[in-house]
This record gives C-alpha cells, sequence and structure tokens, in this order.
C-alpha cells in the first residue's frame, strides 16, 4: 500500500460526494438529507426487515432508530412487527405509508434525472467509458465490503455456506455429490488448534467459505473451498485460498494440500494460478480427479479479513 494510491481514492471519493450532491442539505432538492432519502429509499414500496436495514447500509443500530424516527415523525414510515398479529415481535419491518410511497416514487424520477445530468454533459463513446468505469467501481468496491475471519463451523451461517457448496458441487460433478462417499470433515478439525474455518460476509450474509486441517507431522489440508454466485469473478476464492494459506504458515506449516473434481475448472484454474502443483493421489477421496500441493513462505503472516 502507497500514499499515492490513498492520495487516489481521496480524491475520488471527493469527486464523487460533490458530483452526486452528498455535501448538500437537501439531498437532489428532496427536502432530507442523504441519509434519509437514502433509508427511504432502501425501504422501497415492498418494505423491509430493520435488521436487513441496518445491515445493508452499515449503520449503527442508534443512528438506524434515529433515523426511523424521522420518517416516522414526517408520516412516510410505519415500524412494528413482521406479523402484528401472532408475530415475532422482535422482527421488527420498516413500511412506506402511501406518502412515503409516493416520496419514494418522485425520489427514483430524480435519481433518473441526476443519472442523466452525470451522462449527459459526455459524447456517446464517454458515456460508455464511465459506466463501463463505474461498473468495475462498484464491482471493487463490494469485493472490498466483503469480511473474510475464523467462524464456528457450527455456526448457522457456517453451516448455510457448507449446504450451499454441497448443492454447488452436486450440481457439478458428473455423478451428483453424496456426503456420505466423501471423506468426512468433521467440526472438531476446523477449529483451533486443530484448524481453521474461515467465513466471507458480505453486508453480514455468508458469500462463501474455506477450511484448512493442520496435521501432525504433514502439510496441512484445505477443504470446502466456495463462494456464492452473488460475489463470483471478484476474487473471493482466490482470497480466501490466501488467507488459509497464510493462517497455516503462521502455525509454522511450510506445505498446504487439496484434493478437487475435474468438473471444477475455475478451481483448478486458480489452483495452478497461485502456485500450486499437481501430484500423485495423497487420499482416496471419492470425488477427487487431481491433487495438489503448494509451498508455503514461512514468513507468511495471516491478518484475518
Amino acid at each position: 500500500m502507497t500514499l499515492d494510491l490513498v492520495a487516489a481514492v481521496r480524491r475520488f471519493n471527493r469527486t464523487v460526494t460533490q458530483r452526486v450532491g452528498a455535501l448538500d442539505d437537501e439531498y437532489m432538492a428532496s427536502g432530507r438529507p442523504l441519509a434519509q432519502a437514502r433509508l427511504l429509499w432502501e425501504i422501497g414500496p415492498d418494505g423491509a426487515e430493520v435488521a436487513a436495514l441496518r445491515a445493508r447500509l452499515g449503520l449503527d443500530s442508534g443512528y438506524l432508530s434515529r433515523l426511523l424516527r424521522t420518517l416516522e415523525g414526517d408520516g412516510l414510515v410505519t415500524v412494528g412487527p413482521a406479523e402484528p398479529v401472532g408475530g415475532d415481535a422482535r422482527v421488527r419491518v420498516a413500511t412506506l405509508t402511501e406518502a412515503g410511497r409516493a416520496e419514494w416514487t418522485a425520489l427514483d424520477a430524480r435519481s433518473d434525472q441526476l443519472a442523466w445530468s452525470i451522462l449527459e454533459p459526455l459524447s456517446g463513446q464517454r458515456r460508455e467509458q464511465l459506466v463501463a468505469a463505474m461498473t468495475q467501481v462498484e464491482r471493487l468496491l463490494i469485493a472490498s465490503m466483503v469480511v473474510v475471519e475464523p467462524c464456528p463451523p457450527s455456526d448457522p451461517r457456517a453451516r448455510a455456506c457448507l449446504r450451499a457448496y454441497a448443492r454447488d458441487v452436486a450440481r457439478r460433478f458428473d455423478d451428483g455429490f453424496d456426503p456420505a462417499l466423501s471423506k468426512p470433515v468433521h467440526d472438531e478439525e476446523l477449529v483451533p488448534p486443530a484448524g481453521v474455518f474461515l467465513l466471507a460476509t458480505l453486508n453480514s450474509e455468508p458469500v462463501g467459505c474455506g477450511a484448512v486441517k493442520l496435521h501432525p507431522d504433514a502439510p496441512a489440508e484445505i477443504k470446502r473451498v466456495w463462494v456464492a454466485d452473488t460475489v463470483r469473478g471478484l476474487g473471493m476464492g482466490r482470497r480466501i485460498l490466501s488467507d488459509l494459506e497464510r493462517y497455516a504458515a503462521e502455525r509454522g506449516w511450510t506445505s498446504v494440500r487439496l484434493d478437487t473434481n475435474r468438473n471444477l475448472t475455475e478451481a483448478i484454474a486458480m489452483y495452478h494460478s497461485s502456485g500450486y502443483r499437481e501430484i500423485e493421489p495423497y487420499n482416496s477421496e471419492h470425488f477427487a480427479h487431481h491433487w495438489f500441493e503448494k509451498q508455503l513462505d514461512p514468513a507468511g503472516r495471516w491478518g484475518g479479513a
């Protein structure tokens, strides 16, 4: 990381906030600041759970409550249980009133106008360039928002990822995927000091996982690397793999192994480009066709996310 890179990001942030009117007292002449307008937009015509809004916008619960109270006071939003009769009162849902839906529609129209005002001064080719650059920036920003950290394999979010992994490989393997035929991976093998399970989350939602088993007197073994379709192509698989390697290296392991199925072509390409070399089979995994090993940098340091 260099100071030039940091300075470039800061310049970009200043330009964007000025161009989209984030500094104005009234965002897009809506009569309310950006935070309130954005929250109104996220609630939308279908409503939204308060917990989901907090995760999606990355807001402190106290600040979100104050914003909701302001919108409620203006007669735009109501907040109550998901099911007023017999429902779980702990699940709170924000819903637009009739006045709120009218303001949401006006905000939608103003947002189109703002986007057009950014594109209109440019030539056709420059518009395409700007939109392509915005799309790339958006994808990279999403990648930077993903958090990768250790998680107990028994955590419901970890279980959800492992179920998604099983569904994904069952769809791609020639003969499906039966966990009973695969070499088992037990929870106790994926908790320190025996190993670790890493969970990737985006806005608190699980979007990927991976694990490493630290075998005594043998190379470490990487298992169950998976990323959701929503973050495919953002380098999440490589990031999880790298974090698992660093975790093993920091604990003294000098090499790591893994096996994979011939149909997981993207994973195979990632392993090759990440410095893995194919080796002879080291296990009897029913669904494996390729076995890989990589020498680890003993100076590697694992930093979590």
